[in-house]
Parts: structure tokens; sequence; C-alpha cells
């Protein structure tokens, strides 16, 4: 089992008993937590520990925490013997949604986010939706922002259906989330949510470069490029990775926008669905030429130019060539999409 101290002191103690109890042998190594340790150095004491405890093909490693952990965690067991099983048992709302669905694991260098990696699916994902409880606002809030990026760019209903749930439930408070939600509806939309993806995952796995349709599991990118380059530009210590995918995803609606592609109002829709997600640390004060140098370093790009996820409207997304968005439209949209919600 790979953890972080924080969810561990919550959670680890009755799950290495039950699973002792169940005949298993069971081992543990808690890695330090934040997106800063999603590293080359950290993965490297990962597979020291699975060394140590002389795993064997038919064995398993089990991921227990949020997004850091998870992909860490199946970066190791990708690598580890060529790989072996491991499972999700994701613990924050965006691990739950979007991390711990679909294969994706690697790790962040110098050069930037999730360069390194492998897609390897985990056996299983058990989700316990009564661990939110346990969270602090910006972890809900940064899940909820996925969450939005979901509906944004495949599915109407269902963007529809979660703020109407945000504007219901509210977002004051992680108090008030613990109080205000039932536990069937938050389980019934993060299965919906989960449902949305693996079905965009089971077509295209590998995320194919030669695909532009409305399946591409390209569309999921949408507000990754700017909340990236975000992250790699404050050294994964300012925001959470959900809280910069809400300013990347009104940056990329303020590019649709822009391109005459997305109505004004299309876009307030969207304005207001990442508010009702909860407050995020601001990001007006980032300088805009040195977000767009991060930019450059993105896994996504093809043959040196960026690909932006973009929106014909909520629901529908597009994929971009980076040579159709000129620089003013791109310096704009990044000035106006990082200040949008003050």
């Amino acid at each position: 089992m790979i953890s972080n101290p924080t969810v561990f002191n919550l959670f680890g103690a009755p799950a290495v008993r039950s699973l002792r109890s169940a005949g298993f042998n069971v081992s543990y190594w808690l890695m330090k937590d934040g997106e800063r340790h999603k590293s080359l150095r950290t993965l490297e004491q990962a597979l020291a520990f699975l060394s140590e405890s002389r795993l064997e093909r038919n064995d398993c490693v089990i991921a227990l925490g949020g997004g850091v952990v998870g992909d860490l965690a199946g970066f190791a067991a990708a690598t580890y013997l060529r790989g072996i099983p491991f499972i999700q048992a994701p613990t924050t709302l965006l691990a739950q949604i979007d991390a711990s669905v679909g294969g994706k694991t690697g790790v962040n260098t110098a050069a930037g986010k999730n360069l390194v990696g492998a897609f390897h699916q985990p056996r299983l994902v058990i989700i316990d939706a009564d661990t939110l409880r346990t969270l602090p606002q910006r972890e809900i809030t940064a899940g909820w922002c996925e969450a939005v990026k979901h509906g944004a760019v495949g599915n109407r209903k269902l963007f529809d259906r979660t703020v109407r749930f945000l504007k219901g439930t509210g977002t004051d408070s992680n108090r008030s989330l613990a109080q205000k939600m039932s536990l069937a509806e938050i389980c019934a939309i993060i299965a919906d949510h989960c449902r949305f993806k693996a079905s965009i995952v089971a077509g295209d796995e590998r995320e194919s470069i030669s695909r532009n349709d409305q399946r591409s599991r390209r569309i999921l990118n949408f507000g990754h490029t700017t909340a990236h380059a975000i992250e790699k530009l404050t050294d994964f210590r300012r925001f959470r990775h959900g809280e910069a995918v809400g300013h990347g995803i009104l940056v990329a609606g303020e590019i649709s926008k822009n391109l005459g592609m997305l109505g004004a109002d299309e876009l307030e829709l969207l304005r207001e669905a990442v508010k009702a997600c909860g407050s995020l640390p601001r990001a007006d004060d980032l300088d805009v030429e040195k977000l767009l140098r991060a930019m450059k370093s993105d896994k996504k790009s093809v043959a040196g130019r960026l690909q932006w996820v973009l929106l014909e409207k909520i629901g529908k997304a597009r994929i971009v060539d980076g040579a159709d968005v000129d620089p003013q439209t791109l310096r704009e949209s990044l000035r106006t999409g990082l200040r949008s919600l003050k």
C-alpha cells in the first residue's frame, strides 16, 4: 500500500486491518504530501519500497489517497517487474471522478507536468464517498472544477446536473458540504462522472494524436494547457491541480469566444459554473509571458504546436491547432480569463 501521512492517519489503520483479516500480507509506505513530490526521486523511493517488500508478479499495489498518490503508485506498479496489478482507492473528489479512472500514471519533471509516465489500468477502483467529509474546502473546489470540465466538453446534461447540485449544496465550507449533501446524491453524481470519463477512455485509451473528433480522449485536456503552465510557474506549491484547471477552463472559454466559436451567453454559463465550485486562489498576478514560455513544454503538443481544447458550446468541444490561435488573442484571453472571477 502506498499513501501519504495525512490520508494514512485517517484511513490507513482500518484499511490495513481489513486486508490482514482477509488473509493478505500487507506492507505500506508513505510518500510526502503535495504535487511537488510527484517526482522521479519519489518514484525511486517507491520502487525501492516495492523491492524491499519482495513483491512478485501476483502481488498488488494499492494507491490510498488523492491524485498525486494514485499517479505515483500507479507508475511504480507499471514499471516494477515491467508491470504488476494495482488498485485505486481514491480519497479526494478529484481523484474519485477523474484521476483514478483511465489508467494515466506518471510524475512531474523540471521540464513540466506529467512528462514521464505510462498507461497502466487499475484492476479495480474502490470509491468510498464518505472520505469527502474529511477534506478541506480547497480539495472539494478542486474536484468540482474537474467535474465542470467533464460536462463542458462532452455532456450538457451532466454539466447542468453538476451545476444544479453545486448551487443547491453551497460551497461556503467543508462543513456545509458534509451537512447538506446526501450520500446517495453524491454517490450518484460521482458515478455519472466516472461513467462519462470511462466512456471516453474506452474508445481512445491512449489518446491518439490522429483523432480530433468529439469522442477523442484529448477533449479531457480542456483547461489543462493553461493549468499545467500555472502549476509549473508556481513550482506546484500555490494551486491544487483542480484549482489551476478552474482557471484554465476560463482561459479556454475566453479563447473560444474570441475566436468566434463560443457565444457570450455560453461563456457566462461556464463562468458561473466555475464560480459555483468555490473560491480559487488568485492567478491574475502571474506573468503572461512566463506562462506562454511554460506552455511550450506541454506534453499535448503536436509537431511543436500546442493543441487547444476549446468549446463550440457547452457540451461540445473542438480541438484547435495552436497555429490558429494568434498571439494577441492568446495573451488577451489569458489576461481576461485569469481575472474573470474577480
